[in-house]
Order: structure tokens, then C-alpha cells, then sequence
């Protein structure tokens, strides 16, 4: 993800996305990411949770928070998909709506290494290798897709491939696998554009500083529609390598990670997830995806 942002939003939102914990496999029946970590069956009976205070689930986000992940900038109301995940993981593990309290943090501070004052953090965080060295990941909850967003009238509005990027100026949000897919897969003749927060990419998309911006493509659903709605989406960029997953944070080392991915195999198994991502990310449209 990247800190998924709109098109100058897509800056934050981008995508954030990060790393994997205690070390992954790729599961390639389901298409998750499966993460070694401690923990056991009988340690994850709702009494016995390791969370940071006994019965009660410490959960942090960015702030701000955008759709379609969080709505309304409210991850307690549980609308937006993350926050609906959030809720539905915690009734696996036995708690109520009411045993889930919310926290806000920056993006990047919460990758570094270090003890974490909750018990872990949702805000489209791509599992890579490089945070799995520093930071502890549940198994993907979603799997990530990029896309470029632009001006109908820029001249990358009708790109077809990677090559049609090449010259084109680019932003993404600081520290997101947007930039990262920018810098290592679109090379673009031109330094990409950093942005640190939501404020300074719309007013940069606004000021035409910018052709295109990369993020996520569920956010680039929603910044089209409701946040720069003289945007489009260009196209979906073709994926490189193993598929990116969002998984949630935890601080290294935590034996909250194993009870979560119980959770999170139990809403994928009754179809709970799949609902979820229908009715929060699901958007109409034929959207292209860029040739190599």
C-alpha cells in the first residue's frame, strides 16, 4: 500500500504496505501469506488472549483514516473495510464490540523496531521482507493491486504499458510500496514526487505538479469518485514478483499473532472476509492493467 492516497491522496494511502513478521511462506491455494509465529490453541481460549491489557484489544490506525478502509475517519463505527475486519477478528477471538479500543499512529513509526503501546496496527501495511526483520505480521487479509491515476487530459491518460510512464511525473506517499513499485519497476525518467501526507498530494495533483499518482486500487476507487473526481484511473499495474499482501503489525515477537491468524483463517473459511471485501472495496468498472 502503500499510505495509499488520493491521487495527491494517493500519497498517504498508497500503500502502504509492508512487511512480514517472524518469516512467511506463500500459500499458494488460498493466495495469503502464512507467518511463523508463537503462540498455541490453548492460548488463544478468549481468557488466556496475550494482549497488552487482559480483555481488552488495543487496535491503532492512521490518522487520519480514509475510506474505503475506515469511514468517516471512525474505525470505532465499524464501517470500511479494515475496521470491519478489526471487529470481526476480535468476535473470533471471543470479544465484544465494546473490548476494542482504537489508537492512532503515524505510518512509518509504526514499522520501526521497538516494544508497541497496542496490540497491533491496521492501515494497509504490505508484508515485505525488509519489515519482517523489524516488526512481527499476521497472515494477508487482502491482496494488493497498484494503480495510476491522472488527469483525463494528461498525456499518460491513454498509457497502455510501463514504457508509456517512463517520462511521466510521478508521486507516491513516503515510505509506501507505491513508491517503491515507482522507483523499481516504472524507472521513470524523472524523480519521482514525495508526499508525507494527504494535504500536500491533492495540492500538488490540484497544482498539476504531477501526471499521475500510485496507489492502491481501492483507494483509487474512491479518490475517483469522491475525493478528485477530475481523475481517472489509468490502469492497473501488472504485478511483479510474489503478490502483495496487507497483513496486520505487531511489535516483533508478539504471541498475539497466531490467535489473530486463527481468527482471520476462521472469517476466511466461512466467507466473512470475502463479504467484507465485497461490500467495501468492490467497485464497478473495467479497469485495464498496464502491459510490462
Amino acid at each position: 500500500m502503500s499510505r495509499r492516497t488520493p491521487a495527491a491522496l494517493a500519497a498517504l494511502f498508497a500503500l502502504s504496505l509492508l512487511a512480514v513478521g517472524c518469516g512467511s511462506s506463500s500459500d499458494g491455494a488460498s493466495g495469503t501469506t502464512t507467518t511463523k509465529a508463537a503462540g498455541s490453541a490453548e492460548s488463544c481460549k478468549t481468557a488466556d488472549l496475550p494482549l497488552k491489557t487482559a480483555g481488552a484489544l488495543k487496535v491503532a490506525t492512521g490518522e487520519p483514516a480514509f475510506e474505503p478502509w475506515v469511514v468517516d475517519d471512525k474505525p470505532e463505527n465499524g464501517k470500511g473495510f479494515e475496521s470491519a475486519v478489526v471487529y470481526a477478528v476480535a468476535d473470533q477471538l471471543g470479544l465484544k464490540k465494546s473490548d476494542v479500543s482504537w489508537t492512532r499512529t503515524g505510518f512509518d513509526e509504526a514499522v520501526a523496531p521497538g516494544k508497541k503501546d497496542y496490540d497491533f496496527n491496521v492501515q494497509q501495511y504490505s508484508i515485505t521482507p525488509e519489515r519482517d526483520k523489524v516488526v512481527d505480521f499476521s497472515d494477508g487479509y487482502y491482496t494488493v493491486e497498484q494503480a495510476v491515476i491522472a488527469s483525463p487530459k494528461a498525456d499518460i491518460a491513454k498509457a497502455t504499458s510501463l514504457a508509456d510512464l517512463k517520462d511521466a511525473q510521478l508521486g507516491a506517499a513516503i515510505g509506501t510500496t507505491s513508491l517503491d513499485y515507482i522507483e523499481n519497476y516504472i524507472k521513470p525518467s524523472k524523480q519521482p514526487l514525495v508526499f508525507d501526507d494527504n494535504a500536500a498530494a491533492k495540492a500538488a495533483f490540484d497544482a498539476g505538479q504531477v501526471d499521475g499518482i500510485v496507489f492502491d486500487l481501492p483507494t483509487a476507487y474512491y479518490i475517483t469518485s469522491a475525493e478528485i473526481t477530475d481523475s481517472s484511473i489509468v490502469g492497473i499495474l501488472p504485478q511483479q514478483g510474489k503478490a502483495e499482501q496487507l497483513g496486520f503489525l505487531f511489535e516483533e515477537g508478539s504471541p498475539l499473532v497466531s490467535c489473530v491468524n486463527q481468527a482471520l483463517k476462521a472469517i476466511k473459511d466461512d466467507g466473512t472476509l470475502a463479504g467484507l471485501q465485497k461490500q467495501w472495496l468492490s467497485q464497478g468498472g473495467d479497469i485495464p492493467t498496464l502491459t510490462k
